[in-house]
């Protein structure tokens, strides 16, 4: 469980295909404190610690099966791509954001990026299987950062949405480097989720 508040970005140093993709992530957290076997949410995707060491920087590795590679944004498994991190969720954490599984939902695209005043508004194209849940002043994860949904319209048969990344947001995560055209994992509220299965069993009217 997390809470979609950033706080490390890991680079991809290495990545090896032993049956599933196995990929060793540089990273700032201290390795004495990271425990093999520990989840960490790795652009939105909860992935396992397999290995770890600190030569010659910190570093852990996790292993991503071809299911995870084929949900999650396409590229975002390659040696050099930048992810965001968060350590799983302890009692007593803050949550500063909203209550984030690391279970990627759909991947949308990044249609446009607008400044205002100091901050950028982006509109992004869900895709289907996450457009229903997208709702007005609701939350959304995007590479795993807890966001709050500014407005959501139908264009053209295409569910757009926008979200307002201040400078610190920027500067914190990999959102700060996307361009028009990027793909982003989503994660829908974990609360949309079930209503639709309560929904789709006949059990509540939504």
């Amino acid at each position: 469980m997390f809470t979609g508040i950033v706080t490390d970005i890991g680079e991809i140093t290495s990545v090896t295909q032993e049956g599933d993709r196995r990929i060793r992530i540089a990273t700032e957290y201290p390795m004495d404190t990271v425990p093999t076997g520990s989840s960490i949410a790795c652009s939105g995707v909860c992935l396992t610690v397999v290995d770890k060491g600190t030569t010659p920087r910190n570093w852990f590795e996790v292993t991503v099966s071809g299911e995870s590679v084929s949900r999650t944004a396409p590229g975002r498994w390659e040696k050099g791509q930048k992810l965001n991190l968060e350590r799983a969720l302890k009692i007593g954490d803050e949550l500063g954001g909203h209550i984030v599984t690391g279970h990627v939902d759909g991947i949308g695209k990044v249609v446009s990026i607008t400044a205002v005043g100091d901050s950028h508004n982006f509109l992004i194209e869900a895709g289907p299987e996450v457009a229903p849940h997208i709702a007005e002043k609701g939350s959304v994860s995007l590479d795993g950062v807890s966001l709050t949904v500014n407005e959501v319209k139908d264009v053209d048969g295409k569910v757009l949405f926008s979200i307002n990344i201040i400078p610190h947001t920027a500067e914190k995560t990999t959102l700060g480097d996307l361009n028009a055209g990027d793909f982003v994992n989503i994660e829908i509220d974990v609360l949309s989720r079930y209503l639709a299965r309560m929904n789709a069993l006949g059990n509540v009217a939504v």
